[in-house]
């Protein structure tokens, strides 16, 4: 009876580790490290916004995925885990007073910190996607310096 019961709980436990272990999708998906550098102080949250197609870069809420972190020091980072390969760009603005969106001028300019992928800056009007887009096929860092 007993042998029985462990060559039960063996089959189980190798039934999970070659459900888990060997998923196709993880063998599919990208990881991307998003490293934020000249963050001026620890108020609010630094948001990034990461898109994966033209249509929504970068409008805030339209994005592929978002997080907002506390800023720790004047570097910080991210790991975005489980992306399909392709194409994507980040927008990221330092959001010091917590009411959750970019502040802008009259005019439209951002009165907070805002970066985007590739270091892009954008003179007069709003980046496009192909302005800042870059390919992620397997992992990858990138790095990305805030504006003030």
């Amino acid at each position: 009876m007993e042998s029985k019961k462990w060559y039960f709980l063996l089959a189980v436990a190798a039934i999970f580790f070659m459900s888990s272990s060997f998923s196709p999708e993880d063998e599919n998906t990208a990881t991307l490290t998003v490293e934020i550098t000249n963050v001026k102080n620890k108020k609010g949250r630094v948001q990034i916004g990461l898109y994966n197609n033209y249509k929504n870069f970068p409008k805030v809420g339209k994005h592929h995925k978002m997080v907002r972190i506390k800023p720790t020091g004047k570097t910080i980072q991210h790991k975005f885990t489980g992306l399909k390969p392709g194409k994507y760009a980040i927008g990221i603005y330092h959001d010091e007073n917590g009411d959750k969106k970019c502040n802008k001028n009259m005019i439209g300019v951002p009165t907070e910190a805002y970066a985007f992928s590739r270091n892009f800056r954008p003179s007069l009007s709003t980046p496009k996607f192909s302005d800042c887009s870059f390919s992620l096929q397997k992992a990858r860092k990138i790095s990305i310096k805030l504006v003030y």
